[in-house]
């Protein structure tokens, strides 16, 4: 695939992922603890402690870890299978009207978000080589730059609020300790809750 391609098709999925990733959840999350609904709120809930699998990757990636390359496929296939997942929350869904504004608005979105996670982890995965390779390649800087440049205007943002410099080692240092933190939850949800109440999420 031709270098210019390749890096409109990174940009495309990273402008899709602010849409569709962050922006819409985030209107959703604010429209479901205004409507007081319960397992829409749970399921937004659940969708942004997964997401921030996402967010560990972009730090990684800032700081030019490889480990960044597997998140950003790891990642996209775990929110899907968390949009999925929740027998309860399915079965609630499915119980609204079906053209009522919040719920339809909810099942667009999980469909939408759906694919673009599985074509994120498609498109993802043509970097893997990353993980061993030199960084310096085109398809690693196409991955590259989007980070870089969330870099640069979260130092400002940091330089001007805090008065301190946000470097790529503090983002390195932070998306390590964040996937660290982010594994020990993962692992106490699997062998703990996971055997004990299935596919239910309940309040979680």
């Amino acid at each position: 695939m031709p270098d210019p391609l390749y890096r409109s098709l990174v940009w495309l999925a990273v402008r899709l992922g602010l849409l569709f990733a962050v922006g819409l959840p985030l209107v959703l999350l604010v429209w479901t603890s205004l409507r007081r609904e319960g397992a829409l709120r749970r399921l937004l809930g659940l969708y942004w402690k997964s997401a921030s699998l996402l967010l560990i990757g972009l730090l990684l990636l800032t700081n030019q870890a490889p480990l960044g390359f597997a998140l950003l496929v790891a990642a996209p296939l775990l929110l899907v299978v968390v949009l999925w997942f929740w027998v309860d929350l399915n079965e609630e869904l499915a119980d609204f009207p079906t053209w009522r504004g919040l719920p339809l608005t909810v099942r667009i979105w999980r469909w939408s978000l759906t694919f673009y996670c599985l074509a994120l982890a498609a498109l993802a995965s043509t970097a893997l080589s990353c993980l061993t390779g030199g960084l310096d390649r085109p398809v690693c800087a196409a991955w590259l730059e989007a980070p870089g440049q969330l870099h640069g205007v979260l130092a400002q943002i940091f330089g001007f609020v805090f008065g301190g410099r946000w470097t790529p080692g503090v983002a390195g240092f932070l998306g390590y300790a964040g996937l660290a933190g982010y594994a020990v939850g993962l692992l106490q949800w699997l062998l703990v809750r996971l055997p004990r109440q299935g596919r239910v999420a309940g309040e979680f």
